[in-house]
């Protein structure tokens, strides 16, 4: 099998090396790819353009590949996917209708409602009066969300109103732009990623990412600087329940509305004094958080994302999972997420490739014209390892980590700390 990826970063490093872990899967091109992706024995790149759907038709058109693996959220919202499937070739990903799951916030909250799916209240506006009727209604602390794609950084949860009033302004200032009030959700965060051809839904392990750039939450939203899986913590058959209770309601859903959702369906929740509540959907595979969900998975991931997207689902029987901990930890560019400052020489890759149970997850690297590997984003590299504790797992990581070198970056001490001490408290009546 012959498998095209669509993305450059971290999250299709690992999707690429899961994909090529299958000994069904021969060949995987990557579009555009990454440098560390190119380094993969049986992976290519193709300087292509993800978000341009004629591009990426003629790069198929060229290649043939059995398989395409949208990774990104900004190709599913361009239509990508619906150009490729009108053309014949099997997608792994949804439709453009589809993703507005994730490329609007409104809609997601709309068909919540008529799923009947647990989520937080929330008043969607479009003017400032109401954001301040909405904010006063709601609450501290203040939750406000920009309504469209924002890359993991369109959300502010402050205790000052004057922060989540600029916030709203900014947001409405945009061209068409909304913003969603929601109430404020007590309890731990977890992240289920479900795989699903529009009928069936199976979900990944559950992981739990750390959104905040600095240790012990502090600082402004990121794109992710840290997971870990599994959450010895959470309620037994999380995931289970996030499927009968959210995932398989969302996706009937989809499917009634003539718009069915093909690809993966990430839940965000908050385990929460009143039980699971979803705070959003993504309608694609998450960063960093699903590095460790697929880390742990042991079903073959070409056949399992070519199953999905051929409608055979069901025919697939239950996911497979290992039983060993994974940690992904962010090292991110000097001055992220504000002004990440790129170009910076990254060294000592060379020194951790050969370490047993850890890989290095490209996100954000160049190579120079003088061929050497640089930071070209504000999340630069992921070290993920694996162990038989989390303490191990963490313990790797962290000692690979520190021996990658590039001037200004810095990352999170404490991701998967709280959980290896024992620390996190879940208010879910069922935890």
């Amino acid at each position: 099998m012959v498998v095209l990826v669509l993305g450059s970063g971290a999250r299709e490093h690992a999707l690429v090396r899961a994909l090529l872990a299958d000994v069904d899967v021969d060949e995987v091109l990557a579009a555009p790819g990454n440098p560390g992706i190119a380094r993969e024995p049986g992976a290519s790149c193709e300087p292509v353009v993800p978000n341009d759907p004629e591009a990426v038709l003629a790069l198929a058109a060229r290649t043939h590949p059995d398989l395409v693996v949208v990774g990104p959220e900004a190709p599913l919202v361009a239509g990508v996917a619906d150009v490729l499937r009108a053309a014949g070739y099997a997608v792994f990903g949804p439709s453009a209708r589809a993703a507005r799951l994730e490329g609007s916030k409104a809609f997601a909250k709309l068909v919540m409602a008529a799923a009947e799916v647990p989520t937080a209240l929330a008043h969607v506006c479009s003017t400032m009066p109401e954001v301040e009727t909405a904010l006063g209604a709601m609450g501290a602390p203040y939750v406000v969300k920009e309504d469209g794609l924002a890359a993991g950084k369109g959300v502010v949860v402050t205790d000052d109103r004057a922060v989540a009033v600029e916030h709203a302004a900014a947001c409405l200032a945009k061209e068409g732009g909304q913003v969603v009030v929601e109430e404020f959700l007590d309890g731990p965060e977890v992240s289920v990623f479900c795989v699903t051809d529009g009928t069936t839904v199976l979900a990944l392990p559950p992981a739990q990412d750390f959104k905040r750039v600095g240790d012990g939450d502090v600082g402004p939203n990121t794109g992710g600087m840290g997971a870990y899986s599994p959450l010895d913590w959470a309620p037994e058959g999380l995931a289970d329940e996030v499927v009968a209770r959210v995932a398989q309601p969302t996706v009937d859903e989809m499917r009634r509305r003539g718009t069915p959702f093909v690809g993966v369906l990430y839940v965000g929740l908050a385990l929460t004094s009143r039980g699971m509540r979803v705070i959003e959907f993504n309608a694609r595979c998450g960063d960093p958080d699903g590095q460790v969900s697929i880390a742990r998975l042991r079903t073959p991931f070409g056949g399992l994302l070519r199953a999905a997207a051929t409608g055979t689902l069901d025919e697939l029987g239950p996911l497979r999972v290992g039983a060993e901990h994974a940690v992904t930890v962010v090292l991110a560019a000097q001055g992220y997420p504000t002004a990440p400052v790129t170009g910076g020489v990254i060294s000592g890759l060379d020194v951790v490739a050969d370490v047993p149970h850890t890989v290095v997850l490209h996100a954000g690297t160049a190579l120079s014209p003088d061929g050497e590997l640089v930071s070209a984003g504000g999340r630069v590299l992921g070290v993920v390892a694996t162990g038989k504790s989390l303490a191990q797992a963490r313990e790797t990581a962290y000692r690979l980590i520190g021996r990658i070198g590039l001037k200004g970056s810095h990352f999170r001490t404490d991701i998967a700390l709280a959980a290896e001490r024992g620390e996190v408290v879940t208010t879910d009546p069922k935890g």
